[in-house]
């Protein structure tokens, strides 16, 4: 398309990537305001998420991350969802906090610190980091899971900070729920309040260590389900095995962690969502 010190050219068609157009540029060929957002997954410190002018898009194009609001509510949040379905929301940053207007921002510090600003520039939310960063970036993940990492390293096992430890009411493949036993780190699954408020509801879906750890179902402090010991295979709880299910995932216990691991991709994204209602849906 460009030729020697050629900068730009007119063409008379759409041209590139799908999975990174805006969807007025990808249908009739006409830019927006907001034509820029679907050009990244990876942000530095000097680039913002900014409500109506943003979001953070996966690598393949299968998640988004941007602000929303649930429902009717007219309240605001920073929340990652399907590119295909925005509707269905597998996490949310600020659940407990909302915004009241649509003048969030999303900044990620040189330290490497990931921080919600509202209208007046106060902290709503904020991610915890547990050494300071040389050269940070914010990437999300086609997995869905949001990180924080060194901008030359992407290995997970560096990670800085990432979304998957600190699941809400959806669990993706690759997800664990259980408890670090050395950082203390513990994570689990709540239901939102209702189908518009994110908040934590009255249910959740965690790893019991009492005894030979097994998942459980809670209602406040009282248990209502069991899924029973894991046997290897399945947790015993289960009456038969579902391939690419939780009956698939993987289950650790050592002297350093226990943990769940939900399920695998090689049915596209299944899913674990606990409602407001306690209902356990596997998608």
């Amino acid at each position: 398309m460009f030729s020697g010190d050629q900068t730009e050219a007119k063409t008379n068609r759409v041209v590139g990537t799908y999975g990174y157009m805006s969807p007025e540029y990808a249908s009739n060929g006409h830019f927006s305001v907001k034509s820029d957002a679907f050009s990244f997954a990876i942000i530095n410190p000097s680039q913002s998420i900014r409500d109506g002018e943003t979001l953070l898009i996966s690598d393949g194009g299968s998640f988004e991350l941007g602000f929303f609001s649930p429902g009717s509510s007219t309240n605001r949040y920073l929340g990652l969802w399907f590119t295909k379905s925005p509707q269905t929301v597998v996490w949310v940053a600020n659940r407990d906090d909302p915004l009241s207007d649509r003048f969030g921002v999303l900044n990620i510090t040189r330290e490497g610190r990931l921080i919600l600003y509202s209208r007046s520039s106060s902290i709503v939310w904020s991610t915890y980091y547990s050494r300071t960063a040389e050269n940070p970036v914010a990437e999300l993940l086609e997995s869905g899971n949001l990180v924080v990492r060194e901008a030359n390293d992407d290995n997970p096992a560096n990670f800085l900070w990432q979304s998957f430890d600190y699941p809400c009411d959806t669990m993706l493949p690759g997800m664990k729920l259980g408890i670090n036993f050395v950082t203390r780190l513990e994570s689990s699954v709540s239901s939102w309040k209702s189908s518009e408020d994110p908040a934590r509801g009255e249910f959740s879906f965690l790893l019991d260590r009492n005894g030979y750890p097994q998942l459980v179902l809670k209602k406040g402090n009282k248990t209502v389900a069991r899924a029973g010991s894991w046997n290897g295979i399945r947790f015993t709880a289960q009456t038969k095995s579902k391939p690419d299910s939780i009956s698939t995932s993987e289950f650790v216990l050592n002297e350093k962690q226990g943990y769940f691991v939900f399920g695998n991709t090689s049915l596209g994204f299944p899913r674990l969502t606990l409602t407001p209602e306690a209902f356990t849906a596997l998608i």
